[in-house]
């Protein structure tokens, strides 16, 4: 599917624009710079566009950077373009800006909106719709990636462009923690933007939760800061409103936690307990503390047949997980295959999530920098308001078993995470967040490889949409962090009744809808 269908039904490019003035300040001064603030102006303010960029306009803006500007005719740009999901390989922007600094950014912004040239912002370019990517300029922040803590605060300001891996080994080394999922090579904006569910969330909260400021550039090239006394409403909407939509982000001020004893613990079953695992799973996550949290796995492994799983991670030692622990396996009553419960510190707990044991933080990167690869995948979400009742857990049963019928080589199926515990006691529209009644977010997925036949990625395309159609309940709204290109009613399905406050935020800041995708926030509800 085309990522980028909005372009001209939203009316993006525009004839005529406001740009703010940009100078070459330090990047110093742009990170500790007065809320609204713009540069002094090194050029006159542009209020029309200039036309189409030549070769000699892409090289002056190459040349204006502190990073580093990369084209189509550049030997890294076949590397450079690529997202996270190997499935959007056909997407060829301009160019690619490194920004290394705020006023990089800006800069970038000024060009793109002065030229007519499309932008999108790429943090970690994990986007599951491709959104992470245009047809024009994309606004590569990964260069933005410093991480500092203030112990005595318990805070943490980082870079958009930060690596989770690399954000959790630098507050892990205080003896801290920043709640947040589990892919290592994730950007913290796109993840923090929109949510940001992971093992501590029952405990800590999202990861947008934790956001105590952050720093954009917004579409008419100022530097605005939202935190709770200057703009809340932009922090607001910054705190799960999803990426791309109001600015690029540049930095995150969050608040951190002291590092508690962490126990992981997974159990392995036969496929036939499947229906027994997940039905004994929901109510015990519904009685869990806060401490505990969950996931349970449904999945087709292709030629390595089912996959039927509980694990997750307790705050706190074995002992004091075991009488929990045993009320799940009573429940189950099915002896498991295999089961591991053992005590580990932060980083490596975060490492066995991560899916990157055993590796150097340096190793949980995308190749060529560290050993990691993309991979091509499609995915679909929804909630769980309550237990399911018996007739729902078969379908959801059944329906793994459909996939590994029709897509036999291909991997997938149904993931259960748990949500609950604090989560659920931040009221609906204390941020944009408005996922707050829930019992547990369900992610179906299928991915394949280079050698998988077409007609097995199509019959796995189908699967999806027949789980959308037949399996899934659209009342319970879909996760904004899994943006699904095909989803029918998305405003409603990712932002509830917080969407009409969302478009608001967005006129304010961003009232050209300069920040464009096919499910951006418009203008306009």
């Amino acid at each position: 599917m085309d990522p980028y269908p909005s372009l001209d039904r939203r009316g993006f490019l525009r004839t005529t624009v406001h740009i703010g003035a940009l100078a070459g300040a330090v990047a110093g001064s742009m990170l500790l710079g007065g809320c609204n603030s713009r540069p002094s102006p090194a050029t006159s303010t542009t209020t029309t566009t200039l036309g189409p960029p030549d070769a000699a306009d892409w090289k002056a803006l190459g040349a204006s950077l502190t990073g580093t500007l990369v084209l189509p005719t550049d030997p890294s740009y076949q590397l450079d373009r690529l997202l996270y999901n190997s499935k959007f390989t056909q997407l060829h922007p301009r160019a690619i800006a490194y920004c290394s600094t705020p006023d990089d950014v800006a800069r970038c912004i000024d060009f793109a909106t002065s030229r007519a040239v499309a932008l999108a912002p790429r943090s970690g370019g994990h986007s599951y719709g491709g959104y992470s990517s245009s047809p024009g300029l994309v606004i590569d922040v990964s260069q933005l990636s410093a991480v500092s803590v203030d112990t005595g605060a318990n805070t943490a300001v980082v870079g958009a462009g930060a690596r989770l891996i690399d954000v959790y080994d630098a507050v892990g080394r205080h003896d801290r923690l920043l709640p947040g999922g589990s892919c290592p090579t994730v950007g913290i904006a796109g993840l923090a933007l929109g949510g940001g569910l992971g093992v501590f969330g029952r405990k800590y909260g999202l990861t947008s939760d934790n956001i105590r400021s952050v720093r954009l550039v917004t579409s008419d090239a100022r530097f605005v800061t939202a935190d709770a006394a200057t703009n809340p409403d932009l922090l607001w909407a910054c705190q799960g409103g999803g990426g791309g939509n109001f600015g690029v982000a540049t930095s995150f001020e969050f608040n951190v936690h002291a590092m508690p004893q962490v126990t992981l613990f997974t159990l392995q079953y036969p496929w036939a307990a499947a229906p027994t695992m997940l039905e004994a799973w929901q109510h015990w996550l519904g009685t869990a503390p806060d401490e505990i949290w969950s996931n349970c796995l449904l999945l087709s492994q292709g030629t390595s047949g089912y996959l039927a799983q509980v694990g997750g991670v307790f705050c706190g030692s074995p002992a004091e997980f075991a009488s929990q622990l045993a009320a799940l396996t009573s429940a189950i009553a099915t002896a498991p295959l295999n089961s591991f419960v053992g005590s580990n510190d932060y980083i490596s707990a975060m490492e066995i999530e991560a899916g990157c044991s055993g590796l150097s933080i340096a190793s949980c990167h995308l190749a060529p920098e560290g050993q990691l690869s993309r991979s091509a995948y499609s995915a679909k979400s929804s909630y769980v308001n309550a237990p399911m009742t018996p007739s729902q857990i078969a379908l959801i049963v059944e329906a793994v078993v459909d996939l590994q019928d029709e897509a036999p080589t291909v991997g997938g199926g149904l993931a259960f995470d748990s949500y609950g515990g604090i989560i659920n006691r931040v009221a609906s529209d204390a941020t944009a967040f408005v996922h707050r009644d829930k019992l547990a977010c369900i992610q179906a997925t299928y991915s394949w490889s280079a050698y998988t036949p077409s007609s097995e990625i199509a019959a796995g395309e189908r699967w999806l949409t027949w789980l959308g159609t037949n399996v899934f309940d659209p009342q319970t709204g879909a996760y904004q962090n899994y943006i699904d290109p095909t989803l029918d009613n998305w405003q409603s399905a990712y932002y509830g009744a917080n969407f009409k406050k969302l478009v608001k935020v967005k006129r304010r800041y961003d009232a050209d809808d300069i920040f464009s995708f096919a499910q951006s926030i418009p203008t306009i509800a």
